[in-house]
């Protein structure tokens, strides 16, 4: 081990203890900005720049900055949608049409939670064996299998707040790890005075390449969940801190790629799997792999409870409230366990990036209608305008989103 390995562990650990503490912990705003963080962060920030060096090879960076400015106009019709639309939605005698695609819109959302739920431990499972004898084996389902079912008996027997506070612990080791690992790129390539690398290039057609950006929404989706907490926190605080959420993740995505892509030219050609950062990240640092398998496993933990969260309100809402909550974390956990059983783990990034963009297309009729109802003169149609290119958009994703592999 090294002075540099060395520094990398304590970057992580002094701001890992400063998060932790109890004033930081009890923090409204932070505690109302962990969960949309932690599914954000955790959709597969480490998965992401193999995926997008295969899809874009040099320009990995430039795909980056294309799904993060979709993931933000999104953003803006869900916080549009928390200031406005929630009041609406409650309201005895609200829009018909309104309350038809809400309907839609959250039962969409609770079958898209389901699947990146899956996901997110069955990646979790990935990293946590991807040093060991049993990595690409049916351990690994088994594993994930463990580790949900442990989620839903802590939902089950905590119910929300001891998802929560599982979730909070989880966030700050990650993002102190997150933190220490940009440490460690940027010290990389100063020392060797390289930001760029040439990367091989697929001969995939430029429609082709869109339909796997489109397939990888997955990976900033986690934002919405904001929007199902309001049993906890004002509508404000929510928007609010959904953007600080958008913002906070964007910068890390931006950057992690972008200084990460000197280092994947070690990537072997045409290797995108789901652990192929972890070998790639020891030619940077001796102690890099072994930080980013813990900041893997927090990250997926972290996404996977926050998402089991969001469906376990989802229910509750859409059944008023006859199906209790800790009832609903059970169920649904057991339909991700049968999704990873069935699904290779590129399948469900595209399946469930098309269902979160069914969803998002749903939250835009939404905000279109409630436009038509709030809104007068130009405001009124810029919106319209504005919200009908992004269903458009997204509709496009649904339809025509393959896995980027």
């Amino acid at each position: 081990m090294t002075v540099f390995d060395v520094v990398i562990i304590l970057i992580a650990v002094v701001l890992a203890g400063f998060s932790l503490t109890p004033k930081a912990r009890n923090n409204a705003w932070w505690q109302a900005t962990v969960t949309p963080l932690a599914s954000i962060i955790g959709s597969g920030f480490l998965v992401a720049a193999p995926l997008l060096a295969a899809v874009a090879g040099s320009l990995a960076v430039v795909a980056m900055l294309i799904i993060v400015v979709l993931a933000f106009a999104i953003g803006h019709v869900i916080r549009f949608n928390i200031r406005n639309s929630e009041k609406l939605e409650v309201t005895p005698n609200g829009s018909p049409n309104l309350l038809f695609a809400a309907k839609i819109s959250n039962v969409s959302l609770s079958i898209a939670y389901v699947i990146s739920v899956a996901f997110y431990i069955r990646l979790l499972a990935s990293f946590a064996l991807s040093m060991t004898p049993f990595a690409d084996d049916p351990t690994e389902g088994i594993l994930a299998t463990v580790i949900l079912a442990a989620i839903g008996l802590v939902g089950w027997g905590k119910g929300l707040k001891g998802l929560e506070l599982v979730e909070t612990v989880s966030v700050s080791i990650k993002l102190s790890i997150i933190v220490a690992l940009l440490f460690a790129l940027f010290a990389y390539n100063l020392n060797n005075g390289v930001w760029s690398a040439d990367l091989p290039k697929s001969d995939i057609d430029i429609i082709t390449r869109l339909r796997m950006l489109g397939g990888m929404l997955l990976v900033v989706q986690g934002f919405e969940t904001s929007r199902y907490l309001g049993g906890s926190y004002p509508a404000e605080m929510r928007a609010r801190t959904m953007l600080w959420a958008q913002v906070s993740s964007a910068v890390i995505y931006v950057l992690f790629v972008a200084l990460v892509v000197p280092v994947l030219i070690h990537l072997p050609s045409g290797t995108a799997d789901d652990t192929a950062i972890i070998a790639v990240s020891g030619h940077v640092a001796w102690v890099l792999p072994f930080l980013l398998i813990f900041a893997a496993l927090m990250s997926q933990l972290s996404a996977g409870i926050a998402d089991t969260v969001g469906a376990g309100g989802l229910v509750v809402e859409e059944t008023g409230n006859g199906v209790p909550e800790r009832l609903a974390y059970p169920v649904l956990i057991a339909f991700s366990i049968a999704l990873i059983w069935i699904f290779d783990i590129f399948e469900v990034i595209s399946i469930a990036s098309r269902t979160f963009a069914f969803y998002y297309m749903m939250q835009t009729v939404i905000a279109i209608i409630v436009t038509r109802r709030l809104l007068t003169g130009r405001q009124r149609a810029v919106q319209i305008v504005w919200f009908g290119l992004l269903a458009v958009i997204l509709a496009l994703i649904v339809l025509f989103a393959i896995p980027a592999e």
